[in-house]
């Protein structure tokens, strides 16, 4: 804050004196007057000069006010964003639900659909009857159900979702009967000392094969070929 003192014979002389040092008008300061002077015996005899203090207008307040915080009664902007990628994403989910049920109804299974949101990771479990039209010869069906309801949960490419679609527990005891065959395979492999090809299978299938026979330093697996005929070779180290 800036602040002049001027003297003049007359206080508007000191205030114009004033306003002149600073570079300001009279609306931009604050006018203190110290001593108005005295004009004295025949304007010469005991006459003082007028002082006055002039001073900026504090512009503090304001700028306090623009800078201090909006009070919280609207969402911040990222909260805005993330309530509406959150709806579309409520409606994505529901709209692949929707889907299921009606895919199921249409080849004579009446299902329920429970969705379960974890980690950046969808689970849609089907419960209800004639299960095994929805699961298929090796899980293919519900494969192909898994892989169209991915499609719907990322089709506006705002981030990715990994989906799992499970109908009767199917998923546990698919991985479980791919663990058993990596290492029966694996030992195959090591018996027969020659590459041993499994069956073509989604990408996470192929997982649980490689994650099987991590820890087994004697076999190397690869995998083979082009999706969806992608396959998993198991060869000795």
């Amino acid at each position: 804050m800036r602040e002049v003192t001027a003297s003049g014979q007359t206080v508007d002389e000191a205030i114009r004196s004033a306003l002149q040092q600073i570079s300001l008008t009279r609306d931009e300061v604050v006018i203190e007057i110290i001593d108005e002077g005295k004009k004295g015996f025949l304007g010469i005899f005991g006459a003082s000069r007028a002082v006055v203090k002039v001073s900026e207008k504090q512009k503090v307040t304001e700028e306090k006010e623009v800078n201090k915080p909006v009070p919280q009664v609207a969402d911040t902007a990222k909260e805005v964003v993330e309530k509406v990628e959150q709806a579309n994403n409520d409606e994505l989910i529901e709209e692949a639900r929707k889907y299921l049920i009606d895919v199921a109804t249409n080849m004579g299974a009446a299902v329920d659909v429970e969705v379960v949101e974890q980690n950046n990771h969808l689970t849609f479990t089907l419960t209800g009857d004639k299960l095994g039209l929805l699961i298929g010869k090796r899980g293919r069906t519900l494969n192909s159900l898994q892989y169209l309801t991915q499609l719907i949960i990322n089709k506006e490419g705002r981030k990715f979702q990994s989906v799992t679609v499970d109908a009767e527990g199917y998923r546990e005891r698919r991985k479980e009967t791919l663990i058993e065959l990596a290492h029966k395979m694996a030992d195959k492999a090591l018996h027969i000392d020659k590459k041993v090809s499994l069956e073509p299978m989604p990408a996470y299938e192929r997982k649980i094969i490689h994650s099987a026979l991590q820890q087994n330093k004697q076999v190397a697996t690869f995998s083979e070929g082009k999706e969806p005929h992608r396959y998993i070779v198991i060869r000795k180290a």
